[in-house]
């Protein structure tokens, strides 16, 4: 390919970088200033805080969580697999389940362990 083929490209990122540019920029300069003591206050998710930002949060939660999105990226094998599964035959399927296996095998072990008992 020529460098001449990205023009294209250059002029997309170019124009993507000017637009964002000028949507945060037109609205800081042009933009009504009016601040209040009520428009100054803290507030977030519709309430107002109460108590230390920093609190802490149990590390089970954490856990949790991890444990969802490790076991939930885990399954998105499944579907280009049951896509190719009848070019893939017997072998494919050997394969699957031996992923599958594993999965389990770690599923179990995490159960054991007690990361998904809420207490």
């Amino acid at each position: 390919m020529r460098p001449l083929d990205y023009l294209p490209i250059l002029i997309l990122i170019v124009a993507a970088t000017v637009f964002a540019f000028l949507a945060l920029a037109v609205p800081a300069l042009l933009g009504p200033r009016r601040p209040t003591p009520t428009k100054l206050d803290v507030y977030e998710s519709g309430m107002l805080p109460y108590g230390d930002a920093r609190r802490r949060f149990p590390v089970h939660y954490y856990v949790v969580a991890v444990l969802f999105i490790l076991f939930d990226i885990e399954v998105i094998f499944f579907y280009p697999w049951a896509v190719m599964l009848r070019q893939l035959k017997v072998f494919g399927l050997i394969q699957m389940a031996i992923f599958v296996g594993i999965l389990l095998i770690g599923f179990i072990y995490v159960w054991k362990k007690g990361a998904l008992d809420w207490r």
